[in-house]
């Protein structure tokens, strides 16, 4: 006799029906033990008698299933696969199968033929392998900056953004920020500290949004760099810009576990606004960086003095675009209507193009090769315009404000269109001349009422005056 598979369950069910046949076991107790009924024990008891433990194999081992699609069904559908549907995944190709040549495959089993041909790649297979990059040498030899949009506060607050700034040598946080959406005005914002604090560094390294990058460069308008990249020019610090967010894995890793520690510590420090969180985080940033921070591969220290006046880097880190002054000494700006005040610098600027400088915290300057020009300003801009494009990582922001100002509007009435027509309603009650029914009731009521006052003043007259 050859040896004869069985599994775990078949062999304990041997070692209980031996008991039984021994006499140990009653066949109740044997039926509770392999948790099946006693009939159900019988037959295997029976079987057990007959066959001896090979007899509680079961039947349908080592056999095909009853379900096998034969081979010719394989070759069929992998016909139709690699000629017309080489590039479906297995689902639509199932269905497109089923569909139009009435051939019915479920999807896991042409995704095992497709593997199997060479004609699908599971997830593991298809993982891209990004080759590791060393970190610089230096401190501020390379910066890498992103923002991180999330739940900050959880239920507490709105979702904002966090500007995160990290040096790529040492792994220290050297700028942070709680701003409402990513911008160019959060960034030169979190950039003034950062000079500020470090001086100005060799690179910074961020993704390809707009703030940082120009889509076309080629473009005929503009200058081929955003403004954040203009104001970095003119730092001399140089703008790079990842292919893939693994490239600048540094900074993404750091996001995830500020969005774990640092949300849990403003949840215990009971913060639930960005200006409170700003005024905390100098002191999360000096534990962070003691506790993660670590040494430099060589000592020097890259970052180079910022050799600019508070007022000068205050112009340098503004939105600035050029306007043409028309014949009214008028300009526009962005949705707002600008009158120079008119002087003798001003008049000879007509036709001419002045620049507009526009600061993080609101104020709007227009200056000639320098100059501040005295101005009006006219038509103050909506934030959020009908038919607006709104980027996605601004979105929370813009329909904060669309929520705050449809409180404030009080809704438009609307009017009918008997209204919109000059309509005035007639008052009520007959229209036409009065008839003679009308005119003799209201001479009874009157006649009714006269007669009803001249027997009140009657009853006065006659009674009796109070003795004295």
């Amino acid at each position: 006799m050859g040896w004869v598979e069985m599994s775990e369950r078949e062999l304990r069910r041997a070692e209980v029906l031996a008991s039984v046949f021994a006499g140990r076991l009653t066949m109740t107790a044997a039926a509770d033990l392999m948790e099946v009924t006693r009939r159900q024990a019988h037959r295997l008891a029976r079987q057990f008698a007959d066959h001896g433990a090979a007899g509680l194999r079961h039947r349908a081992r080592g056999r095909p299933s009853n379900r096998l699609l034969g081979p010719h069904v394989r070759q069929m559908a992998m016909a139709y696969v690699t000629e017309s549907y080489r590039d479906f995944g297995p689902t639509f190709a199932s269905q497109m199968l089923l569909e139009r040549h009435g051939l019915s495959v479920s999807r896991e089993t042409l995704r095992k033929w497709m593997s199997e041909e060479g004609l699908w790649l599971s997830r593991k297979q298809r993982r891209q392998f990004h080759q590791p990059r060393l970190r610089r040498d230096h401190f501020g030899e390379l910066v890498q900056i992103d923002g991180s949009e999330h739940r900050w506060f959880e239920d507490r607050g709105p979702r904002c953004t966090l500007i995160v700034f990290i040096d790529d040598a040492t792994g220290r946080l050297v700028g942070l920020r709680f701003v409402p959406s990513e911008s160019a005005f959060a960034y030169f914002e979190t950039l003034k500290g950062y000079l500020t604090s470090h001086g100005r560094p060799l690179a910074f390294y961020s993704d390809k949004h707009s703030i940082f990058r120009v889509s076309k460069p080629q473009a005929r308008g503009g200058q081929g760099m955003t403004q954040f990249g203009r104001a970095l020019s003119e730092l001399n610090i140089e703008i790079l810009c990842a292919n893939s967010s693994q490239a600048k894995g540094r900074v993404e890793r750091v996001n995830r576990t500020l969005q774990d520690r640092l949300v849990k510590e403003l949840r215990l420090e009971g913060i639930s606004t960005i200006e409170a969180a700003n005024a905390y985080l100098p002191a999360f940033v000096a534990r962070f960086n003691e506790r993660f921070a670590t040494a430099a591969a060589r000592p020097e220290n890259l970052h180079r003095p910022l050799e600019r006046a508070p007022a000068q880097l205050d112009t340098i880190l503004a939105w600035r675009e050029q306007r043409y002054v028309t014949q009214q000494l008028a300009l526009s700006y962005d949705s707002k209507r600008i009158i120079l005040d008119e002087t003798p610098l001003t008049a000879g600027l007509v036709g001419k193009y002045v620049e507009t400088y526009e600061y993080p915290d609101g104020r709007l300057e227009v200056r000639w090769k320098g100059l501040a020009l005295p101005h009006r300003m006219f038509d103050k801009k909506q934030r959020v315009t009908h038919t607006a494009i709104v980027e996605n990582k601004r979105l929370s922001e813009a329909l904060a404000w669309v929520k705050a100002r449809q409180a404030e509007i009080r809704p438009v009435r609307t009017k009918t269109n008997s209204e919109a027509g000059g309509y005035i309603p007639r008052p009520k009650g007959r229209r036409g001349p009065i008839s003679f029914a009308d005119r003799h009731a209201a001479a009874k009521k009157a006649n009714r009422t006269a007669s009803a006052g001249a027997a009140a003043k009657h009853e006065l007259s006659a009674a009796p005056a109070e003795a004295p």
